[in-house]
């Protein structure tokens, strides 16, 4: 065997070994998450297609598919966590633009402002806007006395209770990856825009806008992706009118104590939502999402 052959088998024993070394040092992380999500996972599946006899069926999907209800349980939980995301886009946008253009301690006060929910129980938030919402809330009191309206009008217990909540919950996660982005933005690239002539607003939509955007995406998918899956607040301010597919699984196991229908929701509801990650992949890349290229 020459010189040459022996390096090769030399180099290729040591990248197995390497390799060995690797998989040695990642497998305690591997078996973590085999245990908490890929078994979990597995029997999620696997429950969804046993029948109320036992036996393994269709039945679970099939009931999906003709009764009329569990598409509007659908319809309304993707139309909640649009509206929700819009919302947060249509505020959070605007105030980390603002964090942004403020001095550095300033804009570290206002940080923590918005991390202020964070310390508190989401329940307990809940909860919060409930009293001030409801007919003799401090909201409807306050309206009545300053003229706005005559008598107290429904705010809570309906679609517009549950979006007030659910956007004072997932505001923060639009605002975090947005400021992130915006505060990586080299403000030299303003000056040479301003240097070409061009105004302060146009500089803002052509420079500004398209530089912020992946943390604005990032952070819209993530609230998005979020209320998929919300229970407590539209459960809480829905007050039983605004069904989402979280409330119908929980239901299907308090009540009617069936595992394979809530299994089936679920399941349902994961590939939904990994469909519309694979769709953002699609338009954005992964680094681009988490501000690490522009």
């Amino acid at each position: 065997m020459s010189a040459t052959d022996m390096n090769a088998a030399g180099l290729r024993r040591d990248e197995r070994l390497e390799r060995l070394k690797l998989f040695g040092l990642s497998s305690p992380a591997v078996l973590i998450v085999l245990i908490i999500l890929v078994i979990p996972v597995g029997w999620l599946f696997y429950v969804s297609f046993i029948g109320a006899d036992g036996t393994f069926s269709m039945e679970n999907y099939e009931r999906m598919i003709k009764r009329k209800s569990y598409a509007r349980i659908f319809s309304t939980t993707f139309q909640v966590s649009l509206l929700t995301t819009g919302l947060c886009i249509l505020i959070g946008y605007p105030l980390a633009y603002f964090m942004s253009q403020l001095p550095t301690r300033v804009a570290n006060l206002c940080l923590i402002t918005v991390l202020l929910p964070f310390w508190t129980s989401l329940l307990v938030r809940t909860y919060a806007w409930l009293v001030l919402l409801q007919k003799n809330g401090l909201v409807n009191n306050w309206a009545i006395s300053l003229g706005l309206w005559d008598e107290p009008i429904k705010i809570v217990h309906n679609l517009n209770g549950t979006l007030i909540g659910m956007v004072h919950i997932m505001l923060p996660f639009l605002v975090l990856p947005t400021y992130g982005a915006m505060k990586a933005i080299d403000r030299d690239y303003l000056k040479a825009a301003a240097n070409m002539g061009a105004s302060p607003a146009r500089a803002f939509w052509t420079v500004f806008f398209p530089l912020s955007t992946p943390g604005l995406f990032a952070g819209a998918l993530m609230v998005f992706v979020l209320c998929l899956g919300f229970f407590v607040t539209p459960a809480v301010l829905g007050g039983g009118k605004v069904i989402m597919v979280s409330m119908k699984i929980v239901s299907n196991i308090e009540l009617f104590v069936n595992w394979g229908a809530a299994s089936a929701l679920g399941v349902v509801l994961l590939v939904l939502t990994v469909a519309v990650l694979w769709v953002a992949s699609r338009f954005l890349k992964l680094e681009q999402m988490t501000g690490g290229g522009h």
